[in-house]
């Protein structure tokens, strides 16, 4: 759902997150210390988590707010929480 997201910005991130896995493949070449390994991780797992709350919020501010004034309210609210679950999962 295009327009319920600022794609820009969500591009934006997973081009910064790309770049980060790519990193963290360079450094297990490189011999770089698991400490630092772990923390590059963490640092893209904390991005992807990021992503994710903006494709959410672009979610309830598009989608939600769309369905429940012009459309279903039950099956809005439906959709809704399965996508606060798969969120939730991510987590």
């Amino acid at each position: 759902m295009k327009q319920c997201m600022d794609s820009a910005n969500l591009h934006r991130r997973l081009a910064k997150i790309i770049g980060q896995i790519q990193a963290i493949d360079r450094m297990i070449d490189e011999d770089v210390p698991c400490e630092d390994i772990l923390s590059q991780i963490n640092a893209a797992k904390s991005a992807l988590n990021k992503a994710g709350q903006v494709v959410l919020e672009g979610h309830i501010k598009h989608c939600v707010k769309d369905g429940i004034e012009h459309g279903d309210a039950d099956a809005t609210i439906e959709k809704f929480t399965k996508a606060v679950e798969r969120f939730a999962n991510m987590q």
